[in-house]
């Protein structure tokens, strides 16, 4: 079966260049013209989000198409640079291969690796090597800051984790998210009367987070993913429960705790329900 990553590209890939250089040209797109890689930058972490978004639906046309949003948005950002003398789309494939082989000496080399953990641990080492690690430079210089945060906090855990700072075992962890819980309702149970001191019980909800973010490593799963599943779920329940409530013209509003807890229930077994027949 041929590869589909290779069905015609120089032609359709060229001509994707020459639609950024057409709108970026002298009678192109006033709005393409004005643009700048910082603004540009913004439009691409929409368009990525628009991607992953795909892709947990799972739908090969909407993922194909945002791909597409997202290969028009590099093209153009890689032709503002070129445009300032500073390196072509070609430059930033020709680094990227050299990078990739490199970084790949198990496939591309007489090195050959086992497994996935292998992979990373050593991926991990080239790329110390690469950045020419001084005593002055820490293992989390390399780690974007405008990553979102819970990205960011199992990207740091994971790297402070190769370094040998980590607890021994899940169990460790698990103590650990324990003592956070208890401090983070100690912050809470603080309010004297004058309102909670939003500044304490931040931080030690955000130590919490850190500590699960570090559950979910131990655990092989990423934070991201989890979050992201249990929220599908709620939502999910969420907009059966108000089906069930627009079936017999009540309002959410008016309901009390324990009406609100029985139309809760029903959602949850209807989507059940729904998710088995999917």
């Amino acid at each position: 079966m041929e590869n589909s990553l290779r069905k015609n590209p120089p032609s359709r890939l060229n001509d994707l260049i020459r639609l950024v250089e057409t709108l970026r040209g002298e009678n192109g797109c006033p709005w393409d013209k004005k643009q700048t890689s910082r603004s540009m930058a913004i439009y691409l972490v929409e368009e990525m989000y628009e991607l992953v978004d795909a892709l947990e639906k799972g739908t090969p046309d909407d993922v194909c198409e945002e791909l597409g949003d997202v290969l028009f948005h590099i093209f153009f950002i890689a032709l503002l640079f070129s445009e300032a003398g500073n390196f072509t789309v070609e430059d930033v494939a020709a680094r990227n291969i050299q990078k990739m082989i490199r970084r790949h000496p198990h496939v591309f080399g007489s090195t050959p690796l086992n497994s996935a953990e292998d992979v990373k641990r050593q991926w991990h080492a080239i790329k110390m090597k690469e950045k020419k690690s001084t005593p002055e430079t820490s293992l989390l210089d390399s780690l974007p800051s405008k990553l979102p945060a819970l990205i960011r906090a199992y990207r740091i855990s994971e790297r402070v984790a190769k370094a040998g700072f980590d607890w021994n075992d899940m169990q460790g962890v698990l103590t650990k998210v324990a003592e956070e819980f208890s401090e983070l309702k100690s912050a809470i149970r603080a309010d004297d009367g004058t309102g909670l001191n939003q500044g304490n019980v931040s931080l030690e909800l955000g130590d919490l987070f850190f500590t699960l973010v570090n559950v979910a490593r131990f655990a092989h799963i990423h934070p991201e993913t989890a979050l992201a599943d249990a929220t599908r779920k709620f939502e999910t329940r969420f907009r059966e429960m108000e089906k069930l409530l627009a079936a017999t013209g009540k309002k959410m509003a008016s309901l009390s705790p324990e009406e609100m807890d029985r139309f809760w229930e029903r959602a949850k077994e209807q989507a059940g329900e729904l998710h088995r027949e999917a």
